[in-house]
């Protein structure tokens, strides 16, 4: 039995996560004078606890969970065999994914919010609208955008959607493959431009560009110059004298009372003592996959399937994200090197592949990216190889001359897709792992064929000599983007959250990472899930507090034939 800490004082809010979400929410409370507490299951680290070593951070998991202590689990169907996997894992740190991201900040599109209305039922598939439209989210999308840092160059990208406020920051000039990049696209008559970027190019805030490098994907940064919650949005809250931080407290469930409200929640702290800490509101920022988990764990005699789990959906239709790409490989006599290790992960994409269009034999579309192909140790190449003499002078002649355009997979949310508590494997507290049930809509199989190959015959009209595809053929979880777990919607039959990210069932708890997504998006979603964070803790503000409860109607939406 654990040992119990003294009781803490109730607070206005928890919340529980401490990453892109979380933090946005702690800023927004705690300036408007709330007291709240954060916790979280990860260290604080501050930048000068990162640096540029690549064993530490790819090969020795020095920001990723460990995979023996907080294993999960996962499988294709019910028929499939569960197998320990480290699917979609996000770091636990105070600041989340946040930390370790290449910083992609593209906004969404219209589009995204009204895939039922644009496509109505697609077979074997669970679109549904989302309860509020792009125009609703924009002012948020700004907030975010100025207060948190991002590059971006204003009318380059023509199919972006209306704008409140131009960009904070102008983008850091192409890298040899962004530039590689832009001279294939402008062959082909695609509109390539420099990707919104979570970082400041000039002074912003009290911050300062400094060191630019390619490895940056999977790192801390030990500069302020990317943006990231934890030298961000947690320090504004801490400065309010409203927002305390509790790192490294492991949440275990969420408590209840007689009359099914939320009445607080239960953690392990750093010393392996149960502390309950009781809350007014109970606000969840895990993470699709764990806030889901949190949720089921949180049974009681009031909610015997799960905390808010009449509607059996919780951890249903699941989506994320796979990042899949065509690799191309430069002749050394014919070219230049592309010097991957500098300027940035990332150098240049497109938008203009993202709306649908029937040719193609799918529905949607999504972001693409040209980048490095990975790290000096770790990178990989088909046939490089592994060992001796032929490996060192693969990574010199490979390395440098090859590239590779990426894209964010828009996965269709299927019900059958979810995450449910394993009935088999604990970690290492003795509580059920999340089980992830995953296996690809043919939408996402077809809309990945189609995007590779585009991809490819970008880096043919580039001029590499090989290419070689990375097709979509099971769910890896490469990426940390989770969404739709708890999905928001006005019908308390047909999801679990309202419009605000309010539990239907339970009046005080709210979910606002990207659980509620009611379908992916086409791009990486943490700026709208931050907006959306701000969004719902305005309403909190404004509303919730003094008792008001105010309802959104259904969007109306006109589709031109």
């Amino acid at each position: 039995m654990n040992d119990h800490a003294a009781k803490p004082e109730p607070v206005d809010a928890v919340i529980v996560g401490c990453g892109a979400s979380g933090s946005t929410a702690a800023k927004v409370l705690s300036e408007a004078g709330f007291k709240v507490v954060g916790l979280d299951r990860g260290p604080w680290l501050k930048p000068e606890d990162y640096s540029g070593d690549e064993l530490k951070y790819v090969n020795r998991n020095f920001l990723w969970p460990d995979p023996t202590l907080k294993p999960r689990t996962v499988r294709e169907d019910e028929d499939s065999p569960t197998e320990l996997f480290p699917f979609s894992p996000l770091p636990q740190l105070v600041g989340g994914g946040t930390v370790h991201w290449a910083g992609w900040l593209p906004r969404p599109m219209p589009s995204d919010f009204i895939q039922r209305t644009l496509h109505g039922d697609l077979p074997d598939a669970n679109l549904a609208d989302w309860p509020f439209l792009y125009d609703d989210l924009e002012p948020y999308l700004s907030k975010v955008e100025w207060e948190f840092g991002c590059t971006g160059l204003d009318g380059a990208d023509k199919y972006a959607p209306p704008r409140s406020r131009p960009y904070p920051s102008p983008p850091r000039p192409p890298t040899r493959f962004g530039k590689v990049f832009y001279d294939a696209c402008a062959k082909l008559g695609i509109n390539g431009f420099p990707l919104p970027h979570a970082m400041v190019s000039t002074a912003h805030k009290g911050r300062n560009p400094s060191n630019w490098t390619g490895f940056w994907n999977q790192y801390g940064d030990p500069t302020t110059t990317r943006s990231n919650a934890a030298t961000t949005f947690i320090p504004e809250a801490l400065a309010t004298g409203n927002y305390e931080l509790r790192p490294e407290c492991y949440v275990t469930r969420v408590t209840t009372r007689a009359d099914g409200t939320a009445k607080g929640v239960v953690y392990l702290d750093i010393d392996g003592r149960e502390v309950e800490q009781e809350a007014r509101l109970v606000l969840l920022c895990q993470g699709a996959i764990e806030s889901a988990r949190l949720m089921l764990l949180s049974e009681s005699a009031a909610f015997p399937d799960g905390l808010g789990n009449a509607s059996g959906l919780v951890g249903k239709n699941a989506t994320f994200h796979e990042y899949l790409y065509a690799i191309g490989l430069f002749e050394r006599e014919l070219h230049g090197p592309l010097c991957g290790f500098a300027g940035h992960y990332i150098s240049g994409g497109s938008m203009q592949f993202y709306e649908t269009e029937e040719k193609r034999g799918h529905i949607g579309g999504c972001i693409i990216a040209a980048s490095q192909v990975g790290h000096p140790i770790n990178w990989n190449f088909p046939g490089r190889p592994l060992w001796g003499e032929a490996a060192k002078d693969g990574d010199r002649d490979f390395y440098n001359y090859s590239m590779k355009i990426g894209l964010i997979l828009h996965d269709m949310p299927v019900e059958s897709n979810r995450v449910e508590l394993d009935p088999e494997v604990t970690d290492a507290w003795g509580l059920p792992v999340a089980r992830i049930t995953h296996k690809p809509h043919p939408n996402d199989v077809k809309m990945a064929k189609w995007q590779v190959d585009k991809n490819q015959e970008i880096l043919d009209a580039a001029g590499a000599a090989k290419t070689i595809p990375v097709y979509l053929e099971r769910s890896t979880g490469n990426t940390c983007h989770q969404h739709g777990t708890l999905r928001m919607g006005f019908d308390p039959d047909t999801s679990v959250l309202n419009e605000w990210c309010r539990s239907h069932e339970v009046s005080n708890l709210y979910v606002l990472d990207g659980s509620g997504f009611p379908t992916a998006l086409g791009v990486n979603p943490t700026l709208t899930m931050m907006a959306n964070a701000w969004r719902c803790s305005e309403y909190i503000v404004e509303h919730h507090a003094n008792g008001n409860e105010v309802r959104l109607d259904k969007p109306r939406v006109e589709v031109s034939a």
